[in-house]
């Protein structure tokens, strides 16, 4: 492999139209246009209308990110995209553009995994090679907590490309759930950011139970966390004060909290990993990553998380990171007419 190696790549697997150029590790670039204003009124992202504003955004975001970093498309080494999972018309526009680019400029493709992009999130550094690892490599076996807005995933990774998923949701992932508490509470789209800002000044004083808490597996569900708060809210009488929001989003990131806290702890006595990363949009909630550090240091273990926040949520450049390892194994996509999205990819 060359010592520079340029990736051009693209993610819209969800309301995000999002390009990235990286440089093996180091992140050139990371153009993000997010689509949360136009499905506001909605109250969540509608796919159809999410993939008409991809159509939009997609153009004139990859040349922002191309002039970010200093470099035209046929200086680009490979171009990779996001297959899945994630919304079918949604991947359908970013692999789209990925094959179009492909077969003009005569560039390899990268298929990737929208999940395992948030897996190897922390091994991103910025354009002067500062980050998660940076200082110290990676030791395997590294678990993986990934916790966004459609997936809860406890992922163990013996190397790059070789995963063994032990833990997912069984129902409505953890981003999920505080979108739809926020929908009860009436607090607006997207939810899950407001809650978790009401809850920094609210006093969890509200008894929900812990999803999960006395299941022997590592798998996760929130279904019956949330029907406990739409049960709860309707014994509540209203009018609803501004402390009372804080205070049932504190109780019910509380609860959300522990209960992801109980399978990562489990997770760590069973597979006595050497290292720990966090990836994936909730992973914005700054309590989760502080018990999730308490949580780590019980076992002289240290979290990873991304240098930045832009690479938490969805973004390209974490695209870009899992595109270079796959280059390294000579991991390219053979036929690129018969390309195609995959919304409900789940690791190998």
């Amino acid at each position: 492999m060359k010592k520079h190696y340029l990736i051009l790549s693209i993610d819209t697997s969800c309301d995000d139209t999002a390009a990235s150029v990286t440089d093996g590790d180091l992140v050139l670039s990371n153009i993000i246009s997010s689509q949360v204003e136009f499905h506001k009124e909605y109250g969540g992202v509608v796919p159809n209308l999410a993939k008409r504003m991809h159509q939009q955004l997609i153009n004139p975001v990859i040349a922002r990110a191309l002039a970010t970093a200093r470099v035209s498309l046929k200086e680009i080494n490979a171009i990779a995209v996001t297959v899945g999972p994630g919304l079918a018309p949604a991947l359908e526009v970013g692999v789209a553009k990925a094959k179009e680019l492909a077969k003009k400029f005569n560039k390899p493709l990268i298929s990737v995994n929208h999940m395992e992009g948030h897996l190897l999130s922390s091994f991103a550094c910025n354009s002067q090679g500062q980050g998660a690892f940076s200082k110290t490599g990676p030791r395997f076996p590294i678990l993986g907590l990934l916790v966004s807005g459609g997936h809860t995933q406890l992922v163990l990774m013996m190397d790059f490309g070789k995963y063994q998923l032990f833990g997912e949701t069984l129902d409505d992932a953890a981003g999920e759930a505080f979108d739809k508490v926020a929908k009860m509470l009436g607090l607006g789209y997207p939810g899950g950011p407001i809650m978790s800002e009401l809850a920094k000044t609210g006093i969890s004083k509200y008894e929900l139970p812990v999803p999960m808490i006395g299941s022997k597996d590592l798998n996760f569900s929130f279904s019956g966390l949330k029907t406990a708060c739409l049960y709860k809210l309707q014994k509540l009488a209203k009018p609803w004060d501004k402390q009372f929001y804080c205070d049932f989003a504190a109780s019910f990131e509380k609860v959300a909290i522990e209960s992801l806290m109980i399978k990562l702890k489990k997770a760590i006595e069973i597979y006595h990993p050497k290292q720990i990363v966090l990836g994936g949009g909730v992973i914005n909630n700054l309590k989760l990553r502080k018990e999730a550090r308490r949580t780590a240091k019980q076992f002289g273990l240290r979290i990873f998380i991304p240098y930045s926040e832009k690479l938490f949520s969805d973004n390209a450049a974490m695209i870009g990171i899992c595109a270079f390892h796959q280059a390294q194994r000579n991991d390219f996509v053979k036929k690129i007419d018969l390309l195609d999205r995959q919304p409900s990819l789940n690791f190998k």
